[in-house]
């Protein structure tokens, strides 16, 4: 039997608790998950691909099974050039589902080999996105119930 593998993309500008729930619930889905920084050209993100890629690392360096990489370009070449099959996205709410939809239904016309599969957020962290955090950190607000700590600490150096 094969392994099952999925590659998680985002910006993860930075990453929060709500992309480490979808993380975590999704290794009991998947034997392995590829955290895949997206360095995404029409965002102007906080930290460098460099920095998320450092953040997320040690963020999940207790999950075994869980790598981390840096894209350019199409998510649909990434993932063949990985030769996975599975996209794991995270849903925050009905606006989410919309949105990531429309770039599900592209990528099958781009992959029809390569399946999208969605995963619903916690409750608690439904709220939650990277754009509020920041927003959060850069006015000197509490961040520390919603990414975890070295994530906190560059935060605080990037805002002082």
């Amino acid at each position: 039997m094969s392994e099952k593998i999925a590659v998680y993309p985002g910006s993860f500008d930075p990453i929060t608790f709500g992309h480490l729930d979808i993380i975590r619930r999704g290794m009991t889905v998947f034997d392995k998950i590829i955290v895949a920084v997206l360095n995404n050209s029409r965002k102007d993100p906080l930290f460098t691909v460099d920095e998320r890629v450092d953040l997320l690392g040690q963020a999940t360096s207790a999950f075994p099974g869980v790598t981390v990489d840096s894209f350019d370009g199409l998510l649909m070449d990434y993932v063949r050039e990985k030769d996975v099959h599975i996209v794991l996205r995270g849903l925050r709410a009905i606006s989410d589902f919309e949105y990531e939809l429309q770039i599900a239904s592209i990528n099958k016309s781009l992959s029809p080999e390569i399946e999208t599969c969605f995963m619903m957020t916690s409750n608690k962290y439904s709220f939650l996105s990277s754009s509020m955090v920041k927003e959060v950190a850069k006015y000197g607000g509490p961040v520390h119930e919603l990414v975890p700590e070295p994530v906190e600490r560059a935060l605080k150096k990037k805002f002082v």
